[in-house]
This record gives structure tokens, sequence and C-alpha cells, in this order.
């Protein structure tokens, strides 16, 4: 089951412009203490940081990343976090159980819409929690 949530998370998949950015802002004990697996078109060894997180690039699909991901979760939830292009991704392989979005009052003016041209096979979810706060607004979609 793949959740947006990092307390219960047993290992995480992520985007590469996410990473990237991340790479280069994230302190030497990086936050997700669990492995997590990169997207991307380009080989490289894993990087092992301190506190338990290692990031593995997988450049063979998503659908090996999540089976990377299932195999080292142990039965935990695994987080995915990107852009809409990755998130569409899973969402399409119809994997996705719960959804986390905060938005925020910010015109970026460009980008790929989360939720433009969903495919057929994407779940149907239901909004579960709204959280709204002077920054930004929380939504937490569960599958129905």
């Amino acid at each position: 089951m793949l959740r947006h949530t990092l307390e219960r998370s047993g290992a995480n998949i992520m985007g590469k412009r996410m990473f990237e950015q991340g790479e280069r802002s994230w302190p030497e004990e990086a936050p997700f203490r669990t492995p997590v697996y990169v997207l991307t078109h380009q080989k490289r060894e894993p990087w092992i940081r301190p506190g338990g997180t290692t990031f593995y690039f997988v450049n063979d699909g998503p659908a090996s990343a999540l089976e990377k991901a299932w195999a080292s979760a142990a039965s935990r939830d695994i987080r995915i976090s990107g852009g809409a292009d990755v998130i569409q991704q899973y969402l399409n392989m119809g994997v996705v159980e719960e959804l986390e979005i905060g938005l925020a009052p910010i015109l970026f003016g460009g980008g790929r819409r989360l939720f433009e041209n969903p495919g057929e096979t994407w779940p149907q979810f239901r909004v579960e929690k709204v959280l709204e706060t002077p920054d930004a607004t929380h939504l937490r979609y569960v599958r129905a």
C-alpha cells in the first residue's frame, strides 16, 4: 500500500528533480531514515547518508522502483514524493491508497497539473481531512 505519510514509512520513492533539489539543501543526516528509490534515467551508485538513509537510483521505470520499495519496506507503508509526473505514474498504476497535498497560495506561472488527464485506472478518492493554516491548505485524500 502506498501512502504519503513519513511517520509510517518503510521506504520512499522520489522523482529525480526533487532529489536534486534536496541533495543541495538536506542536512548531512537526510530526514528519511529509510531506503529512498529515486526515479531517473541516469546510472549512479547508491548514496549512503548518516542516520539510515540510502538513496538508490532506479533507471528501469516506476514499477521497478515500486518493487524494490516493497521488498525493503517490510510490510510498512511506502511514501512517494515528487512532481505531477511522478505522482501521475503511480496513480495510473492504481497503487496509491492515500494522497496528501499541501496547497500554498503562490502562483508559479507554469508546470504540470497534478490532476490533468487522469488515466482510466485512477482509483476514486474522497477527502478525509482538510487542515487550513495561514501558509497552506493541507488535503488528505483516501481511496474510496
